[in-house]
C-alpha cells in the first residue's frame, strides 16, 4: 500500500512539474509587445494590430529552422493578409544578410543579436513560432520545425 501513495506522489509531482512545451502559460493574454531595430529594419509588435502574426524565432544556424524556411515563406505568399515576422538571434550580421539573400527571405525579419525577444517570450529552443491574432492575443505555440501550408495549420490561421 506504501508503494501505492508513493507511486501516486511521485507521479503527481511529475505531472505539475511538465515542461508545457506549446501550451505556454500565456497563452490566451496579450502577447509581450516589443519594438526592436537591427539598423536595416524596425518591427513594431503593436503597430501589426489587425493582422494575425505568425512570430518566427529562428537563426541561420539552425538545421529545423532552414528545414521549415520555405513553408514559411510559401505560407506568407499563401495567405498575404498574415504579417509573417522572422526574429533572428544570428550574431554575426553578414552571415545573417548573406542567407537572407541566398534563401530569397521576403518576410519581414529582423536580428536580435541580444535576444531580447527570446528572452520576452520565454524561447529557450528554436524554432519557435507564436501566433497572434488580430487583438494581440497569443492563441497557440509551435515548437520545431512545422510545415506551415499544411492544411491544419492554414485552417487553423484562417479561423483567426
Amino acid at each position: 500500500m506504501r508503494r501505492i501513495w508513493l507511486g501516486l506522489a511521485l507521479g503527481f509531482l511529475v505531472a505539475t512539474g511538465c515542461d508545457r512545451g506549446s501550451h505556454p502559460g500565456n497563452i490566451d493574454k496579450s502577447a509581450p509587445q516589443f519594438v526592436i531595430s537591427d539598423g536595416s529594419r524596425t518591427v513594431d509588435l503593436s503597430k501589426l494590430r489587425g493582422h494575425v502574426v505568425v512570430l518566427n524565432l529562428w537563426a541561420t544556424f539552425c538545421a529545423p529552422c532552414i528545414e521549415e524556411l520555405p513553408s514559411l515563406l510559401a505560407l506568407q505568399r499563401q495567405m498575404p493578409d498574415l504579417a509573417v515576422v522572422a526574429v533572428s538571434m544570428d550574431q554575426d550580421p553578414d552571415i545573417y544578410h548573406r542567407f537572407l539573400m541566398q534563401h530569397h527571405v521576403d518576410v519581414l525579419t529582423v536580428r536580435d543579436q541580444d535576444r531580447r525577444i527570446f528572452a520576452l517570450y520565454g524561447t529557450e529552443q528554436i524554432p519557435e513560432t507564436y501566433i497572434i491574432d488580430r487583438q494581440g492575443v497569443l492563441r497557440r505555440k509551435f515548437v520545431n520545425a512545422q510545415d506551415w501550408t499544411s492544411s491544419e495549420i492554414t485552417g487553423y490561421l484562417s479561423k483567426l
